[in-house]
């Protein structure tokens, strides 16, 4: 029976993966620590002064439009309202800014008086910025019938 004479190959320990996890550990921990106060934060109590809420700067809010249909019918953007409905909403949206605006959308064959209504709601809830609105006719054709 023949002997072996090659000697085994001695069994390598691989650290690549120990050495990731012990990596991958490094950053969890660091990411999850609860970085503290620095020491000239932590040294005095200081009570903050307070002010007053600012009101943001933006642009003035978009005009309401109130739409007064042929039948006199009513409607604040898509919603069918009252004239009382309508004018708490005006006072409502006043009283949030003060220079706010309405376009009043009236049916060219409807009652002028309904139109009319409309504007006194306006002057009630003390909203001065309103105008009427139409469609601009081609200046090539003629105003008169």
């Amino acid at each position: 029976m023949p002997l072996k004479t090659e000697t085994p190959e001695e069994p390598s320990l691989n650290l690549t993966p120990m050495i990731d996890v012990v990596f991958l550990l490094i950053i969890f921990f660091l990411v999850g620590a609860r970085f503290t106060k620095t020491a000239d934060e932590q040294q005095f109590d200081v009570d903050l002064p307070t002010a007053a809420p600012v009101q943001t700067l933006s642009r003035e809010p978009d005009p309401l439009i109130i739409t007064v249909r042929r039948d006199g019918q009513i409607s604040l953007g898509a919603v069918v309202v009252q004239a009382d409905q309508l004018q708490s909403r005006l006072v409502a949206a006043r009283e949030a800014y003060a220079g706010q605006s309405v376009i009043i959308r009236g049916d060219g064959d409807g009652s002028y008086q309904s139109v009319v209504d409309v504007m006194s709601l306006c002057h009630k809830a003390q909203i001065h910025r309103f105008s009427l609105a139409f469609q601009p006719t081609d200046s090539g054709k003629s105003q008169t019938p």
